[in-house]
């Protein structure tokens, strides 16, 4: 039988020059903000709202997702090394954003965007969540070219075999 497993040896860095460097990782966080951009325009457009609301629930949603990753990363996984250092909160290039810190802050920025202009918090909900789901599908795809957040090591024939993460080349 022919095995079906995935061999991921994917460098994560998509393009570098000197010590700069531009990561898959951080393009498909760009792509889901764009994405969630252009989604949240047809909505706009489609309702004849004004243009103006696209900018604000964007930098609402956006800042506020960012900086809930960051500190849920900080603070449901370690909490006591960033009291101890709380500058190194805005290292967010040395990595460690949170989905569930995302998802919290995304909801206090959509009802802080909800209170500035007078739009139901329903409403928003509603509307974010075709967003969320693809831009949420291009960060996972940007978490497997990183070789990150996976389940424990397998060797069924179909499974992913992670070259580049030192914990799982151990247990197999």
């Amino acid at each position: 039988m022919t095995p079906l497993f995935v061999t991921w040896n994917f460098n994560p860095v998509m393009v570098a020059i000197g010590s700069f460097e531009i990561r898959w990782y951080g393009l498909m966080w760009a792509l889901a903000f764009g994405a969630g951009l252009w989604l949240f325009d047809r909505f706009i457009k489609r309702e004849g709202l004004s243009p103006k609301l696209l900018d604000s629930i964007f930098w609402f949603g956006a800042l506020a997702t960012i900086i809930g990753a960051r500190l849920g990363h900080c603070f449901f996984y370690e909490p006591k090394y960033y009291l101890a250092r709380p500058w190194e909160v805005f290292y967010i290039r040395d990595g460690g954003l949170a989905s569930h810190g995302a998802a919290i802050g995304l909801l206090l920025g959509l009802w802080l965007f909800s209170r500035r202009n007078k739009i139901p918090y329903l409403w928003s909900l509603d509307r974010i969540m075709v967003p969320v789901t693809v831009g949420g599908a291009m960060v996972r795809l940007g978490n497997l070219f990183n070789s990150e957040i996976y389940g424990t090591p397998t060797d069924l024939p179909w499974g992913f075999r992670f070259v580049r993460d030192r914990d799982w080349s151990k247990a197999v």
